[in-house]
């Protein structure tokens, strides 16, 4: 059936198109186009046709003209929708027998059916979270935590933060009311949003998000006289839990709290350690720099300090990591309405030995951590030239083995060509004795062009380049191609056919491109069935051949299906440096489903 369409449709579209040359109808016609309007092929006539031709009048043009179907090609049409019944009839008879034997596994259909509700539910977390430009980062199999403008979602217009949590411990100093919570919870919410797919508003690119069987936050005042417990017993009580478990989160806020700062500092850098050695990751926030400068000497510990503005007396809610931050605590009293005198006063009291001694601890606590990180810096790019070195010897040893092959068999062939001249020399016929010279000769080795060792090159987008005699511009590169822009033109070649050319040294020449080519009043490319990169591809070629054509005006089929590959199209003509404009077609040309693109 498909077979015997097609031929209808092939002698349909001959006998208009003999039609269309008739010579009393050459003065009626508009153009020679076969227009395919209201789902009929037609032809575009002007006004007193009639009078040569008999047909129906499918519509009006805007112009004024008329889409017209000759009545001479009606009986094919006929025959072509004789057997588009047929075809569906079959297909009918086709479904009802599907539909007869799926009938035997409708509780197989029902488990599929949900296991599609829970593909639904996936495909709307993506739709909800592209509608409120949110992002899905999966969990990953580790205990990494690197958050990269990171907001937390229960905040609104939260001002965002950057995190490497990549440390076993992450403590978080500095000023009061300066955000030191917020990032607590922030921390622990990206791993449960992480855990659950949930869409989180974050930058994905260099984010990472490990997988938490737990996450444990201690966060509130236990204190409760009903039950008769204090606040740094009810402390106790929540870390004499996390000792039975194994690999979780767990997030405490002022740790500290509750007791003798001193023996607290001891008493929390063990309890720490301890949860250290049970893989858990723990992320802690204080005011007491004693216990964050003890910390500090482990190198699985990170620390970060909420950042003050001294000249607005303000924090700033930003975090910088790798020091230990100061409370300000006066400047917060004075900021909250507590009287100058009083904050002064209080200045008095706390002396100038103790601002002292904290400032050192802040200020020592920052060279240990400089000067650790400045010696792995080192250590790595000790290893990177360890490395290097270890390439460059088996280098030279796979050229040294190369030359020694190489020698040993010239040595051969030069040691079998002698022999061969010895038995001529013996020969005492003339020519047996050059028939001996000759065969000796052919024993030699033949010159060879002595190899060139390429040394791979690095090209990247800007650099100035030649291609066989054009020297360009590299605008663009895709694997192992690279777009290159001389004269005006744009070439696609391959990365190995470059060479490399400083700028300075780049000649001007003109080039002069003559195309011959069939000029029609139109130019198509169908995108259907292609994902967003294969068609982006496909577009960059199409419009260059456009271009160098001739064309002003070019037609791109993408279809409606889904919407991702009209997106994709409309975003890549809205960025072409060729492309003056663009819109959707006409209904009879595709409507939504294609693109009129001016060049």
């Amino acid at each position: 059936m498909n077979q015997t369409l097609k031929n209808l449709k092939e002698q349909l579209s001959a006998s208009m198109k003999r039609i269309l040359y008739t010579q009393k109808l050459e003065s009626y016609l508009v153009d020679r186009q076969i227009h395919y309007h209201n789902g009929e092929e037609c032809l575009l006539l002007r006004p007193g046709f009639n009078h040569h031709i008999k047909g129906n009048i499918v519509g009006r043009s805007s112009a004024g003209f008329f889409y017209v179907s000759p009545d001479s090609i009606s009986k094919l049409k006929a025959q072509v929708n004789s057997v588009l019944q047929e075809k569906d009839s079959v297909l009918y008879e086709y479904s009802k027998t599907f539909s007869l034997s799926m009938q035997k596994m409708h509780g197989f259909l029902k488990f599929v059916n949900k296991s599609f509700d829970l593909f639904d539910h996936y495909q709307a977390r993506v739709n909800f979270a592209r509608s409120k430009d949110l992002h899905i980062l999966k969990a990953e199999k580790s205990d990494v935590i690197i958050l990269n403008e990171f907001k937390h979602p229960a905040i609104s217009n939260a001002k965002s933060v950057s995190v490497d949590f990549s440390s076993s411990v992450l403590m978080v100093t500095g000023v009061n009311a300066g955000g030191k919570t917020m990032l607590l919870k922030a921390i622990l919410a990206s791993a449960y949003l992480a855990k659950y797919l949930i869409p989180l508003p974050i930058n994905p690119k260099g984010s990472r998000i490990g997988s938490f069987k737990n996450i444990h936050a201690i966060i509130d005042d236990p204190q409760n006289v009903k039950n008769d417990i204090s606040t740094f017993a009810g402390r106790m009580l929540s870390f004499g839990k996390l000792f039975s478990q194994e690999k979780m989160l767990i997030g405490v806020d002022e740790i500290e709290l509750g007791t003798d700062s001193d023996e607290a500092a001891a008493l929390f850098k063990a309890m720490l350690d301890a949860l250290m050695k049970k893989g858990m990751k723990v992320v802690v926030t204080t005011h007491h720099k004693r216990l964050a400068s003890l910390m500090a000497e482990n190198r699985d510990v990170s620390l970060m300090a909420a950042v003050y503005d001294e000249a607005n007396r303000r924090p700033t809610y930003g975090f910088l990591q790798g020091i230990i931050g100061k409370s300000y605590a006066f400047e917060t009293a004075i900021r909250y309405g507590v009287p100058g005198l009083l904050v002064k006063e209080a200045k008095v009291i706390y002396g100038k030995n103790h601002e002292k001694l904290n400032a050192l601890i802040e200020r020592s606590s920052e060279l240990e951590r400089s000067l650790v990180q400045k010696h792995d810096k080192l250590n790595q790019e000790l290893d990177e030239v360890y490395e290097q070195k270890k390439v460059l010897k088996e280098a030279q040893e796979a050229i040294y083995t190369e030359l020694k092959k190489e020698k040993e068999t010239l040595s051969a062939a030069y040691a079998k060509a002698i022999s061969e001249a010895k038995v001529a020399v013996k020969s005492k016929d003339e020519k047996e004795l050059h028939r001996a010279l000759n065969k000796a000769n052919k024993e030699l080795p033949k010159d060879k062009p002595h190899m060139k060792i390429k040394t791979p090159y690095s090209f990247k987008v800007g650099d100035s380049v030649q291609y066989r005699r054009t020297h360009g511009t590299i605008t663009s590169i895709k694997k192992k191609e690279a777009m290159i822009e001389t004269d005006g033109m744009k070439l696609r070649v391959k990365l190995v056919e470059l060479k490399p050319v400083q700028k300075g040294l780049i000649k001007q020449q003109k080039t002069q491109l003559t195309v011959e080519k069939e000029k029609r009043s139109g130019l198509k490319l169908d995108l259907h069935g292609l994902r967003a990169e294969e068609a982006m591809e496909q577009m960059d070629i199409f419009l260059s051949d456009a271009l160098i054509s001739g064309w002003d005006e070019v037609l791109i089929y993408h279809g409606i299906g889904t919407g991702k590959l009209a997106y994709a199209v409309k975003e890549f003509l809205k960025v072409h440096p060729s492309v003056q404009s663009f819109s959707d077609a006409p209904a009879h040309m595709g409507g939504f489903g294609a693109k009129i693109v001016v060049l």
